[in-house]
């Protein structure tokens, strides 16, 4: 079949039939023909884009590492530039997303990623918290699924004064194992020194129900009521108070409760109507709430 040489949409037609049929070889041949005789033509911008695009598909049909998707994101992006087109578009997020995954994959190794661990102990011993951190990434990049590098990494940033991505590695390493206790007590200190006290309190807690007798854990329940208690004594310096009113007037729990029409007559009534407030006192859902406010240093107890 002779092709018309002014007409690429020949060649972008014989191409998808390729690529329907696995000849993908062949399919980027005709491709490559259809946008060169494109160019030369000033064919239509969307018939470039078009040749491009199956172009790209053809070479992610055909891949089998990660490597091989480099010739297919570069096809997609070219496409792109010649015509904005949304199924260009999701095919390029599509391939970029798959090539990340099979990077990960192929970088995966257990051993190396333990040996990258033991390395950053040996930093954190030292008190080198940057070189540790650096060890721990490496060790999750070849292992992303390990608590313990996790554990370790929410330790150094803790140590580094790194409390959101401390919170955030103390988290993931009890997404990824529940019953590790360390995950509770990295991420329990993380919160502590936020001064999140009550929720802080709450990890620890946690942490409990699956290592009770977990010393770790035990202190930091320890160290959280006692500073609890500071406020509920009214024990808390001024710049102690002031302090913890702005930290838990940024808390949406707190201005939940603050919001809530029946809480506000509540307050009022502990102020001005000792006989309401002695049944409200009788009600373990206000007195809760009650008690996250004098905790945040919102209402102070006499």
């Amino acid at each position: 079949m002779e092709l018309d040489d002014e007409d690429i949409s020949y060649l972008t037609n014989r191409a998808a039939v390729y690529l329907e049929t696995g000849k993908y070889d062949e399919c980027i041949k005709d491709c490559d023909k259809a946008v060169e005789r494109g160019r030369e033509l000033r064919s239509d911008f969307k018939m470039v884009a078009r040749a491009l695009t199956r172009k790209g598909t053809a070479f992610v049909k055909m891949a089998k590492c990660s490597r091989d998707y480099e010739p297919a994101i570069e096809a997609f992006q070219k496409a792109l530039t010649e015509h904005r087109n949304p199924d260009t578009l999701k095919r390029l997020n599509e391939a970029e997303k798959a090539k990340k995954d099979l990077e990960q994959q192929e970088y995966f190794d257990p051993s190396l990623a333990e040996e990258e661990r033991e390395k950053g102990n040996e930093f954190f011993k030292q008190q080198k918290y940057p070189e540790a951190v650096k060890h721990y990434s490496e060790s999750l990049r070849r292992n992303p699924k390990d608590p313990k590098a996790y554990s370790n990494r929410a330790a150094c940033y803790t140590k580094l004064g790194a409390l959101p991505e401390g919170l955030k590695d103390a988290e993931m390493c009890i997404e990824l194992d529940p019953t590790f206790s360390k995950g509770y007590t990295r991420k329990g200190a993380v919160q502590f020194f936020m001064k999140e006290y009550d929720k802080a309190l709450e990890t620890y807690q946690e942490g409990l129900k699956h290592d009770p007798q977990n010393q770790d854990l035990l202190d930091g329940v320890r160290r959280c009521v006692g500073q609890l208690n500071k406020a509920s004594r009214g024990d808390l310096s001024p710049e102690e108070l002031k302090e913890r009113q702005a930290k838990g007037m940024q808390d949406p729990e707190i201005q939940n409760i603050l919001s809530d029409p029946v809480m506000r007559q509540v307050l009022v009534d502990f102020q001005e109507n000792p006989k309401a407030a002695q049944e409200h006192t009788k009600n373990p859902s206000v007195m809760s709430k009650i008690q996250k406010l004098v905790q945040a240093g919102i209402v102070q107890m006499k």
